[in-house]
């Protein structure tokens, strides 16, 4: 949908250029909105003032281009009223501080800056993930200060890495607000990104809606985390368990176990539970879940040790290469937030303290894996070239489609691949003689090399 000329609303200030907040702004730009971001990280405005985007996205070095073309976008570092904008759409980070608990003085600081330059007839859009109330009980009392009337809604973002553009097109938009004109206000304006909006209740409607649906997709991977560690226990392969169970049965749709973590699902759930905790107490389910993927990678490499420890001839300062560093493969990106690559190589190192350490990826880039603590491999040939241990970390298609058995023999011996994503049958592969082949709730059916 084309927008129109006289939109009075077409002039928005996007408010913390992260991934939320970056696809969100050249979207806007290419449907005809003027858009003003701001970011406060000089690093990143310098990128982008260049045209470079900070970070890994299909299709967005080609839309920052075309902003910039029609001069639909421009920055800054601070909200200064300059150019007036109409709408303020608050996308800054949320992390959880060192207990665990939810930050939200950035949305805070944030909401202070916009009381500022606050008009009458404004609209304020939250899209940050927040703990349950916090538009209500933190943004709107700070922008009650501006004495003016103004428009709020929240309106979470929910595009998946490595398909934010197109999806930020297609999917269906949530919006909660404070009363009916705003929630009608809102909705108009997000119908000219997507045909699809869907007006709920009330502001924490929204904001619940967007901590369940990441909640629960952390609790469905718990459970196949959690199915993983029966299949070892008992002997059988979680892949073939998963895979014949669901064959043609429409009831059971288990994902395949893997490490559970990135910028949403590792803080998610606890800002969900955090929300609640003061009236329900803890939500076993959720808590459970987000535990249970948490312990997954140091557990796994556990019986990684115990299986290297049998093995005749494996040396105590083994090369392990850690393969997969972004925090998910497919779709595939260079985002390191919340990584579980990082419990990863933790526990490596714990297990094998000293061993030489290696890492590829796909697209994370050399400094970001020498900075990691990881000695960078250019290709997956000098990745497995003179390795002991070849761990699969991510499920990026490369490990899938990688030539395995031409690739391990070039590895060291005693060698051995472990593999999170079971990317391969033990029994089905020609390993060359001395390299074992080990995956994530398979340990059972598993092979090692030969003493």
């Amino acid at each position: 949908m084309t927008l129109p000329t006289d939109y009075p609303d077409r002039a928005v200030c996007v408010v913390g250029l992260g991934y939320v907040g970056l696809t969100l702004a050249v979207t806007m730009a290419d449907v005809g909105f003027q858009v003003h971001g701001v970011e406060i990280r000089e690093e990143v405005l310098d990128k982008l003032q260049r045209g470079e985007p900070h970070f890994f996205e299909p299709g967005l070095t080609d839309m920052l281009a075309r902003a910039a073309e029609h001069g639909r976008l421009t920055y800054a570092r601070h909200i200064t009223g300059e150019p007036v904008t109409r709408v303020y759409v608050i996308t800054v980070g949320t992390p959880l501080d060192g207990d665990g608990r939810s930050r939200m003085d950035m949305v805070a600081n944030v909401s202070r800056e916009i009381a500022g330059v606050l008009n009458d007839g404004d609209l304020v859009i939250m899209r940050s993930t927040v703990k349950i109330g916090t538009t209500r009980d933190v943004v709107m009392p700070i922008l009650d200060s501006a004495g003016v009337d103004y428009d709020i809604a929240f309106c979470p973002e929910r595009t998946l890495e490595g398909q934010a553009l197109p999806e930020l097109r297609h999917l269906p938009q949530i919006v909660g607000a404070q009363n009916e004109q705003a929630n009608a206000r809102t909705a108009q304006l997000f119908q000219y990104l997507t045909p699809t909006v869907v007006r709920v209740g009330s502001i924490e409607t929204a904001e619940t809606i967007k901590l369940v649906d990441n909640a629960q997709r952390d609790v469905r991977f718990g459970f196949a985390n959690e199915v993983a560690r029966v299949c070892d226990a008992v002997g059988v392969s979680a892949e073939e368990v998963i895979r014949a169970g669901k064959l043609g049965y429409p009831r059971t749709n288990i994902p395949m176990p893997g490490p559970v973590g990135g910028p949403c699902l590792e803080k998610d759930p606890y800002i969900l539970a955090e929300s609640v905790e003061d009236k329900i107490g803890t939500l076993a389910i959720t808590l459970g879940a987000r535990r249970l993927n948490e312990a997954q990678p140091a557990d796994a490499i556990g019986h990684l040790k115990a299986a290297s420890a049998a093995i005749d001839g494996f040396p105590d300062d083994p090369v392990v290469t850690l393969a997969g560093i972004a925090f998910k493969g497919r779709p595939a990106t260079d985002d390191m937030r919340g990584t579980t690559a990082r419990l990863i190589l933790d526990a490596l190192m714990d297990a094998y303290p000293d061993a030489r350490f290696r890492g590829f990826d796909a697209l994370v880039d050399d400094a970001t894996l020498s900075a990691f603590g990881l000695q960078p491999a250019d290709d997956l040939e000098a990745a497995f070239a003179g390795a002991n241990l070849f761990v699969i970390a991510n499920n990026h298609p490369a490990f899938e489609s990688m030539p395995v058995t031409r690739l391990a023999a070039s590895m060291a011996r005693p060698a051995l691949i472990y593999d999170f994503w079971n990317n391969f049958i033990a029994t089905d592969l020609d390993l060359p003689a001395g390299v074992g082949y080990l995956a994530l709730g398979s340990h059972g059916v598993g092979r090692l090399p030969a003493g």
